[in-house]
């Protein structure tokens, strides 16, 4: 039998809230002072090379590049690699990287759900998210160009056995996040044919995440997508009440 739900996995899922959220960690962190992004602070900027590792400020960016310079220099080979003419739209690439980047909150939150870490934290070293999409490249909106195929959990080697250096990328991040104290990086592999892309979000512990522990998280990630919404506000339980976001 299904789980019935009080209401939807979104504080949003009808009509966005009518008040800035709180952002909680698993969004954005610098990759070189380990700063996190809040809402009052300027927003963070995403390498330009590989568009994945985020950084504070233009300093710590070119601070954090000559450890950097490899990972991006690889990720940058392989997009560049994907962008043959003739076999699928040469914008699929670069399309699929603003996806991600625009849906970054609910991917997060779906890869936290769908892996369970809340409840098994350990899950996080074992298994993967695979979002599977489509494309759809005549769509008049960028927003409505992808939409959801499948979801799977899949081994998480899947995603750092066939890269190893996406594989020690991914591992450097898990060592500094449970030097902070959290339980490791969540792997969620996003892919549309034969294009794909890895994000990696450092978790915290599940005592400091209230995100409501969700068994609809396909239906919501599906409903956002295909929708074309990017206003994502995960609903949490607190001490003080209901947060959305």
């Amino acid at each position: 039998m299904a789980t019935a739900y009080a209401q939807p996995a979104a504080a949003n899922y009808f009509a966005a809230p009518s008040h800035p959220p709180p952002k909680q960690r698993g969004y954005r962190v610098c990759d070189q002072c380990g700063a996190v992004e809040q809402p009052t602070s300027a927003r963070f900027r995403l390498c330009g090379g590989c568009m994945i590792t985020q950084y504070c400020s233009q300093d710590c960016q070119k601070m954090h590049w000559p450890s950097h310079k490899q990972i991006c220099q690889h990720t940058s080979k392989q997009v560049s690699a994907m962008k043959q003419p003739g076999d699928m739209d040469e914008n699929l690439v670069k399309n699929l990287r603003k996806f991600v980047s625009a849906h970054s909150t609910l991917i997060g939150w779906a890869g936290f759900q769908a892996l369970q870490l809340k409840r098994l934290p350990s899950n996080v070293r074992q298994n993967a998210l695979l979002i599977e999409l489509s494309y759809h490249p005549s769509a008049s909106e960028s927003v409505r160009r992808f939409s959801i195929k499948g979801t799977h959990i899949v081994p998480r080697t899947y995603v750092t056995d066939n890269d190893p250096l996406v594989g020690a990328d991914i591992q450097r991040r898990e060592e500094r996040c449970r030097r902070s104290g959290g339980i490791g990086t969540a792997v969620i592999l996003i892919q549309c044919s034969d294009v794909s892309q890895v994000m990696p979000v450092e978790v915290d512990a599940p005592s400091k995440i209230s995100w409501d522990y969700r068994e609809d998280w396909a239906d919501t990630l599906r409903h956002f997508v295909d929708s074309g919404r990017i206003d994502f506000k995960p609903i949490s339980t607190t001490p003080r009440g209901i947060v959305y976001g």
